[in-house]
């Protein structure tokens, strides 16, 4: 069950793209495999039974197996796809290639779905790659120099990150005990590993920071501020929202799974780990602050808000493991959705930059109000979902005694959230409320749809006063998405202890 849920998104919607039929029946094949895939992977989630496909050396197989955390993801990946999905069909009809684009969107899917169930840590490793290698094409769709440059520096950047994992994959599997599959709280042998510590915390603090590469933790987060406004707005979301957590992932399968947290509590490594994620936090709000163009912005915003998630990691105690777990389904949903608001002023308005917003309001209300829900969960405003994940972080890190380091991680939390504040608030601010002296219809006379329904008034010689309200709004196939990530970015804030409890029975014996 596990890997026919994990081969059939890959193999149905290669095929399906690359069989000749009309773009209708095409794009009814495609909900078709996503919304199966979603009820396999659901099906899975309740009766999917551990498998073993072969053997990779001796003791070790290629096997994957779904356990509570690969649940946790897995439960975030499905909803994320599919509302990027159904919101594509309508984006990628003014893009070339469609039928290419959605292939290499089935076989990522797959490839995701793999690292969520992966077994032990070498098939979380193949897994991994495959991930990079099918999602690099997503970045590359435009075909252009520019795209072929971002695609290349994310690729370099996620498998030079992968070789400095694959280092500490190597020596956990010669320093474990029994490393065929994931252990709570590791499978190191204390009697191979005595006198050899700082040895191994060197290559493990490598393999964090190789996987964490994917999560664009400084210092190899170059990839996405090139990849993001490059790629289409859907491979941006997946890229963003649910590709880039599979560093993640890595990060809690190597530390949490594999060497154990009690390895690196109150060593040099978790301190370094505490203080890349930190300045990342930090690096990432300044320079979206600086950015003018929207999805560059938002790229910069996921290297702030992804280190949220590591740095809850690296506290290496329960409650940063929670507020971690918060985090990346709030970011998910969250980002995922700013990303195809942004994809909307591209494709309705022909807008890039920020300060070509003002006003937008008046032409997409619903677009708007979505980009200033899923900014408020962001920023950390509750009820929404980044404020529960927030304070688990900051309550964590001062209940935890660790001198200057409980107190560092809420101070630069409290600051990353107002220059989140500032990077975002006023794009909705300005959009709908652009001044008394703006006028909607001479700032976006180049946009078709205003063209349109100006257009229309022709009145027997007679000019009558025209309403541009939701003039730029797109289709439900591009709304419904949207207003069904910020619905779920609210439930994560509004039920956050409800999870919170629920990851309390995962999280036990491993931080």
């Amino acid at each position: 069950m596990l890997f026919f849920t994990i081969l059939f998104p890959m193999l149905a919607g290669v095929a399906a793209s690359v069989r000749p039929m009309p773009r209708r029946k095409r794009l009814a094949w495609y909900a078709a495999v996503m919304l199966l895939t979603d009820a396999l992977g659901v099906l899975c989630m309740v009766r999917g039974n551990p498998v073993r496909l072969f053997a990779l050396t001796q003791g070790l197989h290629f096997s994957f197996a779904l356990d509570a955390i690969g649940r946790i993801f897995l439960s975030v990946v499905l909803p994320a796809y599919t509302a990027v999905c159904f919101y594509a069909f309508e984006y990628m009809s003014a893009e070339e290639r469609e039928e290419t684009f959605f292939a290499f969107y089935f076989v990522s899917l797959g490839a995701v779905i793999a690292a969520c169930m992966a077994g032990n840590l070498v098939t979380l490793y193949l897994c991994f790659e495959l991930a990079t290698l099918s999602s690099m094409p997503l970045v590359l769709h435009e075909g252009t120099k520019e795209a072929i440059a971002a695609a290349l520096k994310y690729l370099f950047y996620s498998i030079g990150g992968a070789l400095l994992g694959l280092l500490a994959v190597v020596c956990l599997y010669w320093y474990g005990a029994d490393s065929d599959a994931f252990a709570a709280g590791g499978f190191l042998d204390p009697g191979r590993v005595a006198g050899r510590e700082p040895l191994l915390l060197a290559v493990i603090f490598c393999g964090i920071v190789g996987f964490g590469a994917k999560a664009g933790m400084y210092p190899l987060h170059g990839w996405l501020p090139a990849a993001h406004p490059i790629a289409p707005a859907p491979a941006s979301a997946l890229l963003s929202g649910v590709i880039a957590k599979l560093g993640v992932l890595s990060v809690i399968r190597l530390v949490y799974f594999s060497a154990g947290a009690w390895f690196l509590r109150g060593t040099w490594a978790q301190y370094a780990w505490m203080c890349l994620a930190m300045g990342t936090i930090f690096m990432g709000s300044m320079m979206a602050f600086r950015e003018k163009v929207m999805k560059k912005r938002l790229a910069y915003s996921s290297i702030s808000q992804i280190s949220y998630i590591m740095l809850g990691l690296s506290l290496l105690n329960p409650g940063g493991l929670t507020g971690a777990l918060l985090q990346f389904a709030a970011h998910a949903v969250s980002k995922g959705a700013l990303f195809l608001c942004a994809g909307v002023f591209i494709y309705k308005l022909g807008r890039r930059k920020a300060s070509e917003l003002r006003g937008a309001g008046k032409l997409m209300p619903v677009t708007m109000w979505c980009f200033l829900i899923a900014s408020l969960s962001l920023v950390g405003i509750p009820p929404m979902g980044g404020f529960a994940s927030k304070w688990y972080l900051a309550a964590s890190a001062i209940g935890d005694g660790m001198g200057v380091f409980a107190i560092l991680p809420p101070v630069v939390l409290l600051v990353s959230a107002f220059l989140t504040a500032g990077y975002l608030l006023p794009v909705a601010v300005d959009a709908f409320f652009p001044g008394a002296d703006f006028s909607v219809k001479e700032a976006f006379k180049d946009c078709p749809a205003v063209q349109k329904r100006l257009s229309a008034n022709t009145g027997k010689g007679k000019k009558q006063k025209v309403s541009l309200s939701g003039a730029a709004e797109p289709s439900a196939l591009m709304t419904i998405p949207l207003a069904v990530l910020c619905a779920a970015a609210l439930c994560v804030g509004l039920f956050g202890s409800w999870f919170a409890d629920a990851f309390g029975g995962v999280i036990r014996g491993l931080a």
